[in-house]
């Protein structure tokens, strides 16, 4: 892993995307953050170059075992793509700044359009494992946001608009495609990310629900922040792999989860697959 010792932030994204740019190859429309049990995804790309993260200068390095850590570019449903194979999280002690840093660098090289996917916990009653929710809004409750600090106004405004982070169009797409598969239990809801390690009690997931929430997990907002500043089109998917009842409150395994998210992965990866030709 590239150090960066003593350069600033901007210097470290700047020199990661003139290390990519010299790859005539990275040249991607979309970005693609796969999470758990989409890491096949990157198989059905044509002509990959894979990127192991530890090559690029200054990106973080995943140490979730379920996160493959390697960026994978060429062509998928006739469209160039960069796919995160394995993502950064802030509870493996990065700052939220580090945690969206492949999406600043990848953003810098031309892509307009992230897709982000992630394996989240159900919150919403209505809810069974295996959902996948389309991503309306979220609530950010990390306590560090990847935009704190000096704003480099060449990347984005100062004070971003959120009253729509994630693009209406491309949730629409989500849901036409989904009719079109005939998949059932694809949904609407809101996303609440929390630092993690620790999962939620149960009057924290009381709590969470009061508060609006109909899944939670513990990554991809930094990266929608930043996407979003960027001035990228976002949409997000969430696998929800369990729901809880806090009232009748169950031991919560991530070995379960990576399971669910694992067998839930193939309806994503088939709706994935017809939503990037509409992109």
């Amino acid at each position: 892993m590239h150090r960066g010792k003593g350069l600033t932030y901007r210097e470290q994204v700047e020199e990661a995307v003139a290390f990519l740019g010299q790859r005539k190859s990275v040249c991607p429309d979309i970005v693609l953050q796969l999470g758990t049990g989409l890491g096949a995804l990157a198989e059905a790309v044509e002509e990959p170059v894979v990127i192991p993260y530890a090559e690029i200068p200054h990106f973080p390095q995943s140490t979730v075992t379920s996160h493959a850590g390697n960026l994978v570019l060429g062509t998928l449903c006739g469209r160039k793509v960069a796919l995160l194979q394995g993502r950064l999280h802030f509870y493996e002690g990065y700052s939220a700044r580090q945690v969206a840093f492949p999406l600043r660098v990848l953003s810098l090289l031309g892509a307009r359009t992230a897709v982000i996917t992630n394996a989240s916990g159900g919150l919403n009653p209505d809810f069974v494992p295996g959902t996948i929710m389309v991503l309306a809004d979220h609530i950010y409750l990390l306590p560090d946001n990847p935009l704190r600090g000096p704003n480099v106004d060449d990347w984005g405004p100062r004070f971003p608009d959120f009253s729509q982070p994630y693009d209406q169009r491309l949730q629409k797409t989500a849901f036409a495609s989904a009719a079109e598969l005939g998949l059932d239990e694809v949904v609407g809801g809101t996303y609440v990310c929390i630092p993690g390690p620790s999962l939620e009690t149960p009057a924290e997931t009381r709590y969470l629900r009061l508060i609006g929430a109909d899944a939670v997990g513990m990554s991809s907002l930094p990266e929608v922040l930043v996407a979003v500043h960027a001035g990228m089109r976002v949409l997000g998917l969430s696998v929800v792999a369990n729901v809880n009842d806090p009232d009748n409150f169950t031991p919560i395994v991530l070995d379960d989860i990576v399971a669910a998210a694992g067998r839930a992965g193939p309806r994503l990866q088939q709706l994935l697959l017809l939503i990037l030709p509409k992109l």
